[in-house]
């Protein structure tokens, strides 16, 4: 099967970008060489790529091509760069367009050591960050949508590779007038039962693992949903309720926050997936963040037993927040892993 280069670089931005439109303003060329193009290519390879919805959306088979079209993308782009640099050096030509890294990545992370992380590497990478949930990260890699992830999946999809990175340890915290007010004496059965709770979103259940674990099943305080990451640590600064939030994020929170329950936690072990390609913009980012993981992750943290996910201290979260089903804890949705 012989696969024109242009006609996967317009099934990429295609994607990317979300409509033929959008994608032929990005390319700077007309919305009708786009369906073209991807016309083209669905008949080079006998099967439908796209469902022409808006946004696009990928069929099963458009997922294997996609992932070649960005797999070849990022390896011409090194090679254009090389080349670039390589041109620059002897006089003749300038450098060549930065390569985009598509990267899927909880929200917790995004807000406390990841963009630190890559920000060094901004002038080299143009990065598509997508915060998601856990399942859908998978899903993103699976498809080629993205090329890599900050995950708490530790077992590596088929074509990628798995490295462990930390854990993001979290607590339950208030504000001081708010633990003054509600736990007195420190979180109880009967106080946890009555005081506001903050809440990412609906599929958020550190909270909830905490109140089990200490209250028991069934207990269901009055929530706050505040589905932000930023917001959610200042709606428990302002005191509407008490969550889970995670040591790194409270030491630059706008408020002070006390832990109510210093001998409680929740270890979420966070690993690093990308695709198996040998490409120096991938392996500069890579080390990039497995060098900031080292530094502001705990590597204490041991993989648990399943079973022993539900008990607080030293559980661990695997479905935790900002890895949600279909959206991020930020702008959409954003937590954890």
């Amino acid at each position: 099967m012989d696969l024109d280069l242009n006609q996967l670089r317009a099934l990429d931005v295609t994607v990317r970008e979300g409509t033929l439109e959008a994608a032929a303003r990005a390319l700077h060329v007309t919305p009708s060489a786009i369906s073209q193009r991807l016309r083209a290519l669905e008949v080079a390879t006998g099967r439908v790529l796209l469902v022409r919805t808006k946004p696009v959306q990928v069929t099963d088979s458009g997922q294997v091509v996609l992932r070649l079209a960005r797999q070849v993308g990022l390896l011409a782009a090194d090679v254009a760069r090389e080349l670039g640099e390589d041109a620059a050096e002897d006089g003749g030509g300038g450098a060549a367009p930065a390569p985009v890294l598509p990267i899927a990545v909880n929200a917790d992370s995004m807000a406390t050591w990841l963009l630190p992380a890559l920000a060094p590497l901004a002038g080299e990478v143009c990065f598509d960050l997508h915060r998601e949930d856990q399942e859908h990260t998978s899903a993103l890699l699976r498809a080629g949508t993205v090329m890599a992830a900050v995950t708490a999946e530790a077992r590596p999809l088929p074509g990628c590779t798995s490295t462990r990175l930390g854990a993001m340890r979290y607590r339950p915290m208030a504000a001081p007038g708010f633990a003054h007010r509600w736990f007195p004496g420190g979180p109880t059965p009967e106080t946890l039962a009555h005081a506001p709770v903050v809440v990412f979103d609906r599929r958020d259940d550190l909270q909830h693992r905490y109140l089990s674990a200490v209250a028991g099943p069934g207990v269901v305080p009055p929530a706050h949903y505040v589905p932000a990451s930023a917001d959610f640590v200042a709606a428990i600064g302002l005191g509407l309720g008490w969550g889970m939030v995670p040591d790194l994020q409270a030491r630059t929170a706008p408020a002070d926050l006390v832990v109510l329950d210093p001998d409680a936690g929740v270890d979420v072990v966070l690993h690093w997936q990308q695709w198996k390609l040998r490409s120096p913009a991938l392996d500069r980012v890579r080390e990039a963040v497995l060098a900031a993981a080292a530094r502001e992750l705990d590597r204490s943290t041991g993989e648990v037993d399943p079973s022993a996910r539900d008990q607080v201290p030293a559980a661990e979260a695997r479905h935790p927040r900002g890895e949600q089903q279909a959206g991020e804890r930020g702008e959409a949705g954003e937590r954890a892993g």
